[in-house]
């Protein structure tokens, strides 16, 4: 129970990593505010939560939005008095060479990831400067890299790497750390997505990424989610402007 009375935002919390974190934060005592752009998932979790005996609430919220992310802090101090930790995991994936980004396509990926992650943040820091607490953990990917077809993803995601280690830099007085995760290959539906949108079996693709990856394996959501709730513990407590890649050596 070391996250008991903590209470945890995860944005993009009904499913992949995002609803591992929100399991395993309510498995070490914290309350949960799960919100997703699509609210099903988000609500089904938060019973699963409440019927194993643990506090959740689920929010629909657009990252992008200024208003939807507003309407979540306000949601969840109403709900429990204050927000400890916050995780950003909400995000899309769009594949495109660049000669074929539209401009809808851009700001969608941008405004998901990059926008998005800096309005959470924002209203964030308001809850936890005048504690003098709080975590913030921000998933951005591999792909911060450089990844050809996806580089408003890779833009995005290495610009969240960029912010967390501003922010460190800025909020670190205020006693908050800010640190990012990079995952590599999980199991979630984003590879699926890379695999149907490569034209390959998923299965084919899988082993691939496995022959470039030095565990030779695929890592999964809840390993994903140990590192996140980490970087939100006592064990962490000084660590902070760093990203931390968790892709089994890929």
């Amino acid at each position: 129970m070391r996250f008991k009375d903590r209470i945890a935002i995860v944005t993009g919390g009904g499913r992949g990593i995002g609803a591992a974190t929100v399991r395993r934060f309510a498995q070490d005592g914290a309350a949960v505010v799960i919100a997703d752009v699509d609210e099903q998932p988000a609500r089904e979790l938060a019973a699963e939560i409440e019927e194993g005996g643990g506090r959740a609430l689920a929010v629909r919220c657009d990252v992008s939005r200024r208003d939807s992310v507003e309407a979540l802090f306000g949601a969840t101090i109403d709900q429990f008095g204050q927000v400890d930790f916050l995780v950003t995991c909400a995000g899309i994936l769009r594949f495109n060479p660049v000669q074929d980004i539209s401009d809808d396509e851009w700001n969608a990926v941008v405004d998901t990831h990059l926008k998005g992650t800096f309005l959470c943040v924002q209203a964030a820091q308001r809850v936890m400067v005048p504690r003098r607490f709080g975590k913030l953990v921000l998933l951005s990917s591999g792909a911060a890299r450089g990844y050809p077809t996806r580089i408003h993803y890779s833009a995005a995601k290495a610009g969240i790497q960029a912010m967390a280690r501003a922010l460190a830099l800025e909020l670190g007085p205020s006693n908050i750390n800010v640190n990012a995760v990079a995952p590599g290959l999980a199991e979630t539906r984003m590879p699926h997505q890379h695999a149907e949108w490569l034209g390959e079996d998923y299965e084919a693709f899988k082993a691939r990424v496995v022959s470039q990856t030095a565990l030779r394996r695929v890592g999964t959501a809840e390993e994903q989610a140990s590192v996140i709730t980490f970087l939100c513990s006592d064990d962490a407590a000084f660590i902070t402007g760093e990203t931390l890649t968790v892709s089994g050596g890929l």
